[in-house]
């Protein structure tokens, strides 16, 4: 019998089942403070010292809180599933995740969330730019932040990448103000960018000639012309050039095959894998979607099957930057754009909830084992430390350094880095 899991917006168009077949930092925290302090040489060599990353696991459509982070067994809202012990003693998670309860001495919960946003896009939004989408303007998402502030100005490879089913290296438009050159690149699968390959039909030589040729037209059509446009595109055709060079550091099959068949075969599998292999190539932010998970219908079966097939790659990756030196200076964060609500539907499934949820983060500047919020018996309010997407951008970005209390210098006009009426959660950062 064919399902439809999801609610049928347009967020959701994806073909699930083709988806499924196939530092600790101490004082550094206040290290950056905007665009103008990125470029002193004191805190450029700083952040080249301690090579900080981001590594985000999008749980894309509403992941269940009461599947994961913030179980409630024997409760009304509860559903079929146990809550387990973790190797941080006192804290439980559900059952469906039997390797991630292993490591969760390497993360920490925030169950304290309120977004008050149940639409997919608005939901997502907040969660990976810190704003509202009604607010006035556009605002970069946080993968164009970090690259901005953690890349290597002399870096041939992108620092904002997402990887998700048919990526196929597009560009996407999400770093708004900041710029093109911090747009994401879209990968899928563990294999290069398409077009990475120079044509057989055109030679090494004649190769350097066009460029040659272009190179001295865009010199001559800057003396007069110049602007962050222009920049931004001589900027992308020199990138992709370098990035035809490295093609191999997004290219999966490089890896031991030992590595391969821990990782395993599916999709989620091969992109926590080739994840592991963009953050050790020094690729600032990474992006993982696994998805779909708006489960209006048989919430319960669905969850058994997703979770299965996040639990193990997932907990791997996070021991695999640990025993690489990495988790020190990896920022992780698993997110999703609401969570599912307490109350069980008539078809057995959980809707949209921005109301009381969670997500869980560890790694750099994080204290790993803590736990943040509370939640009600029945999941249905936040208790305790309510905060929303504000809160968690701020402590993103403090994590890794970067002091979000700053602001951006965009061609003389000062932008606040982040919601300005909003703070970290401080007990949350080392």
């Amino acid at each position: 019998m064919r399902k439809n899991y999801h609610c049928g917006s347009a967020e959701h168009a994806q073909n699930r089942r083709g988806f499924l077949s196939t530092l600790s930092l101490g004082a550094a925290s206040s290290i950056v403070g905007g665009l103008g302090v990125f470029a002193q040489p004191s805190a450029a060599a700083e952040l080249k010292s301690q090579q900080r990353r981001v590594l985000v696991i999008d749980m894309r459509g509403g992941v269940s809180q009461l599947e994961t982070w913030d179980p409630k067994p024997g409760t009304e809202n509860g559903g079929p599933f146990r809550a387990i012990p973790t190797a941080v003693p006192g804290t439980h998670i559900s059952e469906l995740l039997p390797h991630t309860a292993k490591i969760m001495d390497k993360l920490a919960i925030v169950r304290g969330i309120n977004t008050k946003e149940n639409d997919h896009g608005k939901g997502r939004y907040a969660m990976l730019t810190g704003r509202r989408q009604s607010e006035p303007g556009d605002y970069p998402y946080l993968g164009a932040v970090a690259a901005k502030a953690l890349s290597k100005e002399s870096s041939p490879l992108p620092g904002h990448i997402v990887i998700t089913p048919k990526g196929k290296g597009r560009r996407s438009s999400d770093a708004a103000y900041l710029g093109p050159k911090y747009n994401s690149m879209q990968l899928d699968g563990g294999n290069p960018p398409e077009n990475s390959v120079l044509p057989s039909s055109i030679s090494a030589a004649d190769e350097k000639v066009r460029h040659d040729i272009r190179r001295f037209a865009n010199e001559r059509f800057a003396l007069r012309r110049r602007s962050a446009e222009t920049n931004a595109y001589t900027h992308s055709y020199e990138q992709a050039l370098q990035l035809m060079e490295r093609r191999d550091v997004f290219d999966i099959s490089n890896e031991s095959k030992a590595d391969q068949d821990k990782y395993g075969s599916h999709d989620f599998g091969r992109h926590c894998l080739l994840a592991r292999r963009l953050l050790e190539n020094d690729i600032s932010f990474v992006q993982v979607t696994h998805t779909n998970y708006d489960s209006h219908y048989l919430n319960f079966d669905f969850h058994i099957e997703q979770m299965a097939e996040f639990d193990k790659p997932f907990s791997l990756l996070v021991n695999d930057l640990k025993d690489r030196g990495m988790l020190e200076s990896t920022l992780i964060v698993v997110l999703s754009e609401f969570g599912r609500t307490p109350k069980i539907n008539a078809r057995l499934g959980r809707d949209h909830w921005g109301t009381a949820w969670s997500i869980a983060l560890g790694g750099c500047g994080i204290q790993n084992g803590a736990v943040i919020g509370k939640t009600n018996e029945n999941g249905t309010a936040v208790t305790d430390r309510e905060v929303d997407h504000a809160h968690l951008f701020h402590t993103y970005l403090q994590a890794v350094g970067v002091d979000s209390t700053g602001t951006f210098d965009i061609a003389g006009r000062e932008l606040p880095i982040a919601n300005p009426a909003s703070e970290p959660i401080k007990e949350l950062l080392l």
